[in-house]
């Protein structure tokens, strides 16, 4: 993964809000809330929070004495984040690396990570951390984008913007969000940290928006895609959504636009039971 990958700075964090949570991330985090909630946890994390679209949804649902714990590395998204979120004294938020959690062991009935591993310098580093702060019982649940090919928008958006730089074609999005979606890899990987139990679910859902543009502007406006669109010519990052509108509109339509968005969600227990074994749905 490329240091740029995991910049969230500047006007990004607001497109990303703004654009991307409506476009493919809100399904998916009412999702992991319903999961989560329920477990009837006394105390989460949440790890890689981003804008908070995650903590928006589980909050509500949460008990009246639960803690919640919100982190992120990148300390604009959980700023950004903060100022999304209702007044609510059951929530902290805590800048923190999921590689190196300041939480004690056994500190969590739950641990959640939308959208989030895929950016891990070490997943099985992160697994790790996440079993180690989860109480005996407890779950790890997160989820990760299937393979770009699953995910209309990101495909048509990467394969359009490679045609402004031919020679050096901007992969972020093939590369990071949905170059983790092999599933017996992530089982490996669960395994290696330490989880006995996992259950991995392939979860298609439909993305919407009100015009090609709008998808254009938030995938090459609102992720680091527009990091490594600048980093090879800034002037062209106009023109890169251009061609992305373009392509979008091609394949789907000038008006609304729907596309195919597809996501593994998986619950990994760390502790063992006699009568359960390991399975994939």
């Amino acid at each position: 993964m490329a240091e740029s990958d995991k910049v969230f700075t500047g006007s990004i964090p607001k497109f990303y809000d703004t654009l991307m949570v409506p476009l493919i991330f809100e399904g998916y985090a009412a999702d992991m809330a319903e999961i989560v909630a329920a477990f009837s946890p006394g105390s989460v994390l949440e790890t890689a929070a981003g804008s908070g679209v995650v903590t928006r949804a589980l909050a509500p649902r949460l008990r009246a004495d639960a803690r919640y714990v919100v982190t992120d590395l990148n300390q604009p998204m959980l700023d950004y984040a903060a100022t999304r979120q209702g007044a609510d004294s059951r929530i902290e938020w805590q800048q923190a690396d999921a590689l190196g959690l300041p939480f004690a062991d056994a500190s969590f009935d739950v641990v959640c990570c939308q959208f989030g591993a895929m950016f891990f310098p070490s997943r099985v580093a992160g697994y790790a951390e996440a079993r180690r702060v989860l109480k005996p019982g407890g779950r790890f649940v997160f989820n990760v984008w299937d393979r770009i090919e699953e995910n209309a928008f990101a495909d048509e958006v990467t394969r359009a913007v490679a045609t402004v730089f031919p020679q050096d074609p901007p992969r972020f999005l093939a590369r990071t969000p949905h170059g983790y979606n092999d599933v017996a890899l992530i089982r490996d990987d669960l395994g290696r940290a330490g989880f006995t139990n996992v259950e991995i679910a392939t979860r298609e859902k439909v993305s919407r928006s009100q015009s090609a543009r709008e998808v254009a502007t938030a995938y090459c406006q609102g992720t680091p895609l527009r990091n490594e669109i600048e980093a090879r010519d800034a002037t062209l990052l106009q023109l890169a959504t251009d061609r992305a509108a373009e392509a979008i509109a091609s394949c789907h339509g000038e008006g609304p636009v729907a596309g195919k968005i597809q996501a593994h969600v998986i619950v990994a227990a760390g502790w063992e039971s006699p009568d359960k074994q390991t399975t994939e749905r």
